[in-house]
């Protein structure tokens, strides 16, 4: 039987901590190089969201949390993105919240004592309150563990916190909800922030609906372009350069640092990390950060990770021509999504080559090259595919291009994200083995 989820101020004292579970595999390969928590969606990362609930929050995104916990091979990474202390003890209550979920509030401590909360239809783990007893037993690896995190708390009570939680299982899950959480993240509070652009944009810019338009510090909009939040609002932010003959239609999150090259067609639905460029048409799609996508071809419907390279003319399905619903391989293996929108899920540091076909629910690997004029539906992890041969791409070949295209950005790979890379490539061959 589930209890009332009580008020949020019950637990204002208690620190919250977000761990990673066993569930990380799901959303390969996105997960390789990041914690699912590291995950973006909306106008942040899934830890984001979780640090701008607390009505204390000073509005940096983190200053609720306490730390994390994932996997130990992400501890310096994931210290890195969230500012937070990773993988460390507990030293008493602590309300410990799935890190797969996108939390809309936070349920309330409730009477003394431990206890975890369900969410959704299949009654999924979505957190534990744990007293100082417990806390203190506690590890990252109880929950990393298949079905460990049922055996251990099987006997604790149980209280239904769907209403303040929806647990994500799938790439996209995220891409599916990315419009409705950009309509919420750029509600009429963050808008009302000033613009911090040191000139209005220039003649010739259109700007429909201007309340719903926020326009960061630095950024260039050049002219002929026209800037539409009559459906959504539109975030842009610092340094942002957009060159002429755009169009872009709300919701949607520019992010720092972002380039739009001269007639690019972003439509709504859409999410740019920092330091990224794009060009051509996008609808409904999440960049991680730091990707390109600077030519021609569409791209809708899709995750693409970091440091990803799209080659010009290269386009994507994200609609059957039979307009049933797609099936996605992850790890290989085809799931049922019950959707028909379903565009790509691409790998950090993935490589697409010019004018290359990818068909609808495409998986591409982690550090894969796909030199083809169609892609399979399933590229795995460091694979090099090229004049219909797909071969290994080497890990430590990989992992200098991999280097290579970050000092381009000015960025020097960190000796722990060298360690993940390498590691990336055990953990496809332990999968690639287990399947035969």
């Amino acid at each position: 039987m589930t209890t009332a989820v009580a008020s949020l101020s019950a637990s204002a004292a208690v620190p919250l901590l977000i761990f990673e579970d066993h569930r990380w595999t799901q959303f390969l390969p996105l997960t390789l190089l990041r914690s699912v928590f590291d995950l973006r969606v909306g106008a942040g990362t899934l830890a984001w969201r979780v640090g701008n609930l607390r009505p204390e929050s000073s509005g940096d995104g983190l200053s609720s949390l306490r730390g994390a916990w994932c996997r130990p091979g992400l501890q310096e990474i994931a210290a890195r993105t969230t500012g937070l202390e990773v993988n460390a003890a507990l030293e008493g209550p602590t309300l410990l919240l799935n890190g797969r979920g996108i939390w809309r509030s936070l349920p309330g401590r409730g009477q003394s004592g431990s206890w975890i909360g369900i969410a959704g239809a299949d009654r999924q783990l979505a957190c534990l309150f744990a007293d100082a007893e417990l806390a203190r037993t506690l590890a990252p690896g109880d929950f990393l563990e298949p079905d460990g995190s049922d055996v251990r708390f099987a006997k604790l009570p149980r209280r239904d916190v769907s209403e303040c939680v929806e647990l994500v299982d799938w790439p996209w899950n995220l891409v599916k909800k990315n419009q409705e959480l950009l309509l919420t993240d750029l509600g009429p509070a963050a808008l009302s922030q000033p613009d911090e652009s040191e000139s209005p944009p220039r003649e010739g810019v259109y700007l429909l609906n201007r309340a719903g338009i926020r326009i960061g510090r630095g950024t260039k909009i050049f002219p002929a372009n026209v800037i539409d939040a009559d459906e959504g609002p539109v975030w842009i932010g610092d340094r942002v350069k957009i060159l002429p003959h755009c169009s872009i239609q709300g919701p949607a999150y520019i992010g720092d640092d972002c380039v739009l090259q001269a007639g690019t067609v972003l439509r709504g639905g859409a999410t740019l990390g920092p330091f990224c460029k794009v060009g051509g048409e996008i609808e409904g799609s999440v960049f991680a950060g730091y990707s390109n996508k600077q030519h021609t071809g569409f791209l809708g419907h899709s995750y693409v990770g970091s440091w990803v390279n799209l080659g010009a003319g290269s386009s994507n399905s994200d609609l059957k021509n039979t307009y049933g619903t797609v099936r996605v391989p992850i790890n290989g293996t085809e799931v049922e999504t019950g959707e028909m929108f379903v565009g790509a899920t691409i790998g950090d540091h993935a490589k697409i080559g010019i004018n290359c076909a990818i068909p609808t629910g495409a998986s591409i690997g982690f550090s894969s090259a796909v030199n083809t004029v169609r892609s399979p539906k399933f590229v795995p992890n460091f694979q090099w595919l090229e004049d219909g041969r797909s071969v290994l791409y080497e890990p430590e070949r990989a992992l200098n291009v991999a280097e290579k295209m970050m000092a381009r950005r000015r960025i020097l790979m960190s000796e722990a994200e060298r360690a993940a890379f390498l590691e990336a490539a055990a953990v496809t061959r332990k999968m690639l083995n287990s399947r035969g």
